[in-house]
């Protein structure tokens, strides 16, 4: 199947390279300016590997690719969510209860556990209202807000191009 003149499987390898160099990226930023990444950060960042994953496996075989957009769509929309949600949380820091002040959540448990198993990739360590990084005036939950919505544009063209 095509996709804008190219095979779908040849934009779903892109597209994992592509998820996978976020995830590199965001280890960049963390090491090279010392971030402590929170327990939603990190989350967003298994969402990440997730749809990198999905991608992998839409590229390498064929029967999957046709299911990549349904599974992609809900990775986005949940993604999407937490990031939005980050992004309140650090719009009105007063009105949020802070990651790890309260009962822990599911997310909170999955992302300690997985801190434990491998602490270089998933240990979080920040809060969710914290700032630390900008660009052009956007944090990262704001640009994670903005990269989940082009992952479910993505997935929506790929269902859209697969129908017809």
């Amino acid at each position: 199947m095509m996709f804008w003149g190219y095979p779908v499987r040849a934009w779903l390898a892109a597209f994992a390279l592509g998820c996978l160099g976020l995830v590199g990226f965001g280890l960049y930023l963390q090491e090279a300016y010392r971030l402590a990444p929170c327990p939603l950060c990190i989350f967003q960042r298994l969402l990440y590997l997730l749809a990198a994953g999905l991608g992998l496996a839409g590229a390498v075989c064929p029967r999957a690719a046709k299911a990549v957009p349904l599974t992609l769509v809900p990775v986005a929309l949940l993604g999407a969510g937490v990031a939005g949600y980050q992004t309140w949380m650090q719009a009105f820091p007063q009105l949020a209860t802070e990651c790890g002040f309260s009962d822990p959540s599911l997310i909170e448990r999955l992302v300690d556990w997985l801190g434990m198993q491998y602490p270089a990739l998933f240990l979080a360590t920040g809060f969710c209202t914290s700032r630390e990084w900008e660009w052009l005036g956007l944090s990262m939950a704001n640009w994670s807000f903005i990269l989940f919505a082009g992952i479910l544009g993505f997935g929506l063209l790929l269902a859209r191009a697969r129908r017809s």
